[in-house]
């Protein structure tokens, strides 16, 4: 395998200050070293610039939208104009709504439950369970996964061609895989959703962090995105799109804030009218620190420029993709190839090495934190790894008993916080624990690999 790196560093910004930038933590062989946090695909470090501001409006914190004080009142303004960045970060269309959720998986559940009846949903083996599992109250057509960006499109215009073309249908594609990486030919799919009248929903947990996301360019009707996984704390996300399927639906959660009136019946019962805005799905107090904070990163990562963004990213990912290629024993897992464009997601297998295993030996011998399992996306695994689709296990699956074959994996990730040091580091590790071995010895304690006592 052929790998450049010929981005250099001098065409490169320096890493974004992270929290837990220079956290320490014990090596089973002794010392300490600083953390290398290699996971951020599964959740980033909250960017600096992202908690000093959390930070600034902490002691002003009020219930929003129904307080009079002052406090509730400049909440009240924090909340919408949080609003308002995270739609032009998106580059939302003027009529869309954009509701704050607590994560993607929960924006994706939200819309299942607004699905018109009837409606058809498509979706990819590939994608995450986040955006997989959510529509099993609709009827689902699976795809199955895709070997080029072009047969992606090939097989969505397929099965769109044999819907019912006169009901509702939604595709739901990610835009950038949280197993290999690559990225997803969004605005081609968009197309080909449209042309045959249904709608499509991008999962952009992966690709927001990474790359700009503009709703009117991609011309998707939906986007959904995390704030863990955008370097902002506090459990926040986003559903923005089309307001008309969302207005129609009953609310997402009853209670206080969807309602727009209630009263009592003669009968005794309660007649509820509810909010066509985004409050519609907002019942509850909403948690106004998280939505400032995914607002706070959003403006961060713009300000930066996603250009010298993009441009550094893609130099990390020449120099830990060109240092595996430097070891036989590793085979780094690829839907469209080699050339696909990525982001810094890499998930890979070691010869002769149960993936718990060396993950448990990156973390204890060298400080550096990884994942291995199966990234809760099974189907995409499992073909990749070459496994049957009906074979079970679960995320972290144990180490394989002897003779088995092991059906977990390894993804290092990393963004707009990783220093060049945690890259060459993890390769560094790589290249000697495949020739070398680990230094410690290792048990399984509650179906994971963990350093013996």
């Amino acid at each position: 395998m052929s790998v450049s790196t010929a981005a250099s560093t001098q065409t490169v910004c320096a890493p974004l200050p992270v929290l837990g930038g220079d956290v320490t933590v014990p090596l089973v062989t002794g010392g300490e070293v600083t953390y290398a946090a290699l996971d951020c695909a599964a959740s980033a470090p909250a960017l600096q610039r992202v908690w000093d501001d959390v930070a600034a409006y902490a002691p002003y914190y009020g219930s929003v939208h129904r307080g009079a004080g002052y406090l509730s009142q400049l909440s009240t303004d924090l909340f919408e104009n949080a609003r308002r960045t995270v739609a032009e970060f998106l580059d939302c269309r003027a009529e869309d709504q954009l509701v704050f959720t607590r994560s993607t998986t929960d924006s994706l559940n939200l819309l299942a439950r607004a699905l018109p009846a009837g409606c058809q949903v498509f979706v990819f083996e590939t994608e995450h369970h986040a955006s997989l599992l959510p529509w099993q109250d609709a009827h689902v057509t699976y795809l199955d996964a895709p070997r080029t960006p072009a047969q992606a499109v090939e097989t969505l215009e397929r099965a769109l061609a044999g819907r019912d073309p006169y009901g509702p249908a939604l595709v739901c594609v990610t835009g950038a895989s949280n197993v290999t990486g690559e990225r997803w030919p969004v605005r081609e799919l968009a197309a080909a959703a449209h042309a045959h009248g249904a709608r499509i929903v991008l999962d952009a947990a992966q690709l927001a962090p990474h790359h700009p996301v503009s709703v009117r360019d991609l011309d998707v009707d939906w986007v959904a995105f995390s704030g863990h996984k955008l370097y902002a704390p506090f459990g926040a996300g986003v559903l923005a799109g089309r307001a008309d399927w969302l207005r129609e639906a009953d609310p997402y959660l009853a209670g206080g804030g969807a309602s727009r009136k209630v009263t009592r019946r003669e009968d005794g019962g309660v007649d509820v009218e509810w909010h066509e805005s985004a409050a519609r799905h907002e019942a509850g107090s909403p948690n106004v620190i998280g939505a400032y904070a995914v607002a706070s990163a959003c403006k961060a990562l713009t300000e930066a420029g996603f250009d010298t963004l993009v441009a550094r990213e893609r130099y990390l990912i020449g120099k830990v993709r060109a240092g595996l290629a430097e070891v036989p024993q590793v085979k780094v897992l690829s839907l469209f190839g080699d050339d696909a464009d990525r982001v810094g997601v890499i998930s890979f297998v070691v010869e002769g090495w149960n993936s718990s295993h060396f993950a448990a030996a990156l973390s204890a011998e060298y400080g550096i934190g990884v994942r291995d399992g199966l990234f809760c996306a099974h189907p995409l695994v499992r073909t990749l790894l070459g496994s049957a689709p009906q074979t079970q296990g679960e995320c972290g699956a144990p180490e394989a008993a002897p003779g088995e074959k092991s059906l977990n994996a390894i993804r290092v990730s990393f963004g707009a916080g990783t220093p060049d040091e945690h890259v060459e580091r993890f390769v560094g590790a790589v290249r000697e624990l495949v020739s070398a071995g680990a230094k410690w010895t290792y048990r399984t304690q509650d179906g994971r690999c963990v350093p013996a006592v």
